[in-house]
């Protein structure tokens, strides 16, 4: 995830169902930890390398700082996932961009890193503006003692940014001045396709940065994309017909799987 590699790691999304508190109705928050632990070990025996762990049953979602309820109920879930999984690296994102409640559940569950959808900059988002605060989540890390990495977004998918930005400067922006440990380049929407040309400009821009796929791979955009990244995180497609609501297919996990060797 971390380091560049020649071989891609592919990491599968835990799509947690809405957790108590959230907008819209919850099942309850041992049924999102079942339904969790479900997909996280199908994921698993079908050969991922990594985890990813994130609440995006909690739609509309905060811009940033999520209530206490929803970290509380985060560190439940994601403890009883690293439970059932073992030693399997895996990752925290709080939606929509709350990387202060992500860096305390990984640190307290143990996860190796965290996304931030926007770590520097401002984005127009579908939950209004949000804005970067590198600094702040960096100075957090240090108070918590934390070896806890950091990927980040590079112009989030499902958000346009506030003012002209040019995409290779706000990869170089990312790394070197936000601090970020590695950059996710995705499609404009969940499960959108990569533009291979913005892929390859923020390859380009930070050739030491481990770049990340962050959206739309599948078995027909492998072979594009496995070139330019270090990293594949799959969400979308590896459910049962590509339907988010459906469980993790192992046998989609084992096709990906195979195909990136």
């Amino acid at each position: 995830m971390f380091q560049q590699s020649e071989r891609p790691s592919l990491v599968g999304v835990v799509h947690l169902a809405a957790l108590p508190g959230a907008p819209r109705p919850s099942p309850g928050l041992d049924a999102v930890i079942e339904r969790g632990v479900r997909d996280a070990l199908a994921l698993v025996e079908g050969g991922v390398d990594g985890l990813i762990i994130e609440n995006l049953g909690d739609a509309p979602f905060c811009a940033e700082q999520v209530p206490a309820y929803t970290i509380a109920a985060m560190t439940r879930v994601v403890t009883a996932i690293r439970a059932a999984v073992g030693d399997v690296p895996f990752g925290v994102n709080v939606l929509r961009n709350d990387a202060l409640a992500a860096l305390a559940v990984a640190s307290a569950a143990g996860a190796q890193w965290i996304r931030v959808n926007v770590h520097v900059g401002a984005m127009v988002t579908d939950q209004g503006l949000i804005t970067g605060r590198a600094r702040e989540t960096l100075l957090e890390r240090t108070r918590l003692g934390s070896g806890v990495k950091i990927a980040a977004d590079v112009m989030v998918k499902h958000a346009v940014p506030l003012g002209a930005q040019d995409l290779a400067q706000s990869a170089r922006d990312t790394f070197h001045r936000g601090g970020a440990d590695a950059l996710i380049v995705t499609g404009t929407g969940t499960g959108r396709p990569i533009e291979m040309r913005d892929l390859i400009d923020v390859r380009e821009a930070v050739p030491g940065a481990p770049i990340i796929a962050g959206s739309g791979v599948t078995p027909t955009t492998l072979a594009a994309l496995r070139p330019w990244v270090d990293a594949l995180i799959v969400g979308t497609w590896l459910h049962r017909d590509s339907a988010l609501a459906a469980p993790v297919d192992i046998e989609r996990v084992r096709t990906l799987r195979g195909l990136i060797g």
